[in-house]
């Protein structure tokens, strides 16, 4: 018994390299900004870290893994605990 095809059978397939990979490097830049936000007290980055690290796993198409996931990069480099307040 072949249980890649019954894995299709039942509608299920495996993810492309092109996913898998882009997966890998979002969770580990998610892992790092968690990180970083945990030790500087950013609650931005934080969560934008945990979010990188989780959304994978609610997105299958794989344009769309990459698109939300330079968003969310995005959002780390926008984080707005970096704005300098001139007082």
């Amino acid at each position: 018994m072949d249980n890649l095809q019954d894995l299709q059978s039942l509608g299920l397939s495996l993810p492309s390299p092109a996913y898998l990979f882009g997966a890998i490097v979002f969770g580990i830049i998610g892992f790092a900004a968690w990180r970083y936000g945990k030790k500087a007290g950013r609650k931005w980055t934080k969560w934008l870290g945990v979010a990188l690290m989780f959304y994978p796993y609610a997105i299958s198409q794989t344009w769309l893994l990459y698109v939300a996931g330079a968003a969310l990069c995005a959002g780390l480099f926008f984080d707005p605990a970096r704005a300098t307040k001139s007082d």
